[in-house]
């Protein structure tokens, strides 16, 4: 079996195959750790925006998280720890990109190609590369020119000192709003281009005494107790976000009465107005942010950029904002699933192709024409109102059933059925036009012509409800040639 990937996905995969009694498992991971988003995401300030409670495998509990939402450099840490407990390393091959894979319907089997030009064969391809892993740079005329410093958020330069320089900050999403608050009192001058204002919502953090994680730590029971009130406290949001956006009313009002009382200065209050209904867009958590925004040498850009020079930023109405330094906070190609390796299926069929007007599969998991493909955090499985480790381990547990029909040795491929695949992406639009992420804006949930390919309309609890078996009226089933039973144990 080939993993490709190393975040909770992968890893999630990784442990309860071997718990299954399956071990001829081999992990991909490009970079030389683990860890998938929380591995490369080092900005300042970087953190979770669900409860660590919930966002951790329900398996592994960890009683000593230090905060409610758990910071970037504590999430990893677990995840390392999760790899080494349930012995996951010796089966990751690290610095090892995937180019590609080809289905060979002859042998029913995946050549993997690998970025070193070897190739890895395999029965079963589970990619677990998750909607944000690759950054999303803008197309700027002369951004190539630019003389000084620039990364992107996701790429955090760290050997670069930000004290006592010029530095513009582009885009006002989930990392920025995590990074501007830490950069700015350092920085000489911080000029925030922000292209749509977001929702931020205060934050609900706050630190675990020493004494409340020893609780914890003896008690299991008590911080069980606290993920089950944590997962219903966030789950009812589901309605709002997906089925009656009206409910997210009085959440506006407070936001508006609240942005108000935070920012007395009429025009940047005018800037940070968002103009799309909330929920539309991420809704962001911060309790800082504003804050930032209201500094001395914090100045916030709504004209457009129009051109980068090599001493800075042009924007619309001619204006050149010197800088030393810009930063990217622009997001992650999350609609571009699997890309850019390139998927071959049945026929020559690749998978960009299947995918042009965007990323389409059963369950988010099965694809037609591509039998033994069994995606995790693929196409309409990402959430809006909890923890998308709850949509993995309900992934997982269904991709180890496909797992057990194949290797009793009288199936060589599962393949889901075309128009099984057709029902279910033509409900999950359906639903999507009812949700709050179909108000009318532009997101990066949103393919260019306006699909939402990214997004779970509904409760996890449907979604666990949907994958609890695998029915194999929803598959194509190819025998083998030469049936061969096998065990738990033997490679499939």
């Amino acid at each position: 079996m080939t993993i490709i990937g190393s975040g909770f996905a992968g890893l999630g995969m990784a442990i309860k195959l071997k718990e299954a009694g399956y071990h001829d498992i081999t992990i991909f991971e490009k970079a030389d750790d683990v860890g998938g988003c929380w591995r490369d995401n080092t900005y300042p300030g970087a953190a979770c925006d669900v409860p660590s409670h919930l966002y951790s495998f329900s398996f592994e509990p960890k009683s000593n998280w230090s905060r409610r939402f758990a910071p970037q450099s504590e999430i990893l840490e677990y995840l390392r720890h999760c790899a080494r407990k349930y012995d996951v390393l010796p089966h990751i091959r690290f610095n090892t990109e995937v180019v590609g894979a080809t289905f060979d319907e002859l042998s029913s089997q995946w050549t993997v190609e690998l970025s070193d030009g070897s190739t890895h064969t395999s029965t079963l391809l589970i990619p677990a590369t998750g909607q944000l892993n690759r950054p999303a740079y803008p197309r700027i005329p002369g951004i190539d020119t630019f003389a000084g410093e620039m990364f992107h958020s996701a790429r955090w330069n760290h050997d670069y000192d930000l004290t006592g320089k010029r530095v513009a900050v582009v885009g006002t999403g989930a990392s920025a709003i995590q990074f501007v608050p830490q950069i700015a009192p350092r920085v000489a001058e911080l000029t925030l281009f922000q292209r749509a204002a977001p929702h931020v919502l205060p934050k609900p953090d706050y630190s675990y005494p020493r004494l409340i994680r020893a609780v914890f730590n003896r008690i299991p029971a008590l911080q069980r107790l606290s993920r089950l009130a944590t997962y219903w406290q966030l789950e009812p949001r589901a309605l709002a976000f997906t089925k009656f956006p009206q409910l997210m009313a009085p959440t506006e009002y407070q936001f508006r009465k609240r942005l108000r009382r935070q920012i007395t200065d009429q025009a940047l209050l005018e800037k940070l107005t968002p103009a799309d209904p909330i929920g539309c867009k991420r809704i962001l958590i911060s309790n800082d942010y504003y804050d930032a925004t209201v500094r001395a040498n914090v100045e916030v850009v709504t004209s457009a950029i129009t051109e980068i020079r090599p001493g800075g930023v042009v924007t619309a109405e001619g204006r050149v904002h010197e800088v030393d330094a810009i930063i990217l906070g622009t997001g992650f190609q999350a609609t571009d699933m699997l890309a850019p390796m390139h998927i071959t299926g049945r026929g020559g069929r690749a998978l960009r192709d299947e995918w042009a007007e965007g990323a389409e599969a059963y369950l988010g998991i099965s694809v037609a024409q591509f039998p033994n493909l069994f995606i995790l955090y693929g196409p309409n499985t990402g959430l809006g109102h909890t923890s998308v480790i709850l949509m993995h381990e309900a992934q997982i547990n269904y991709v180890i059933q496909a797992i057990a029909m194949l290797a009793k040795g009288d199936v060589g491929a599962l393949e889901v059925r075309g128009d099984v695949q057709q029902r279910f992406n033509e409900e999950i639009q359906e639903r999507i036009q009812a949700s709050v992420w179909d108000q009318g804006c532009t997101s990066w949930l949103k393919t260019e012509s306006g699909k939402n390919p990214t997004t779970w309309p509904g409760f996890t609890f449907s979604y666990f409800a949907r994958t609890r078996r695998l029915n194999l009226d929803d598959y194509l089933i190819e025998p083998t040639a030469n049936p061969v039973v096998v065990g738990a144990g033997d490679p499939i």
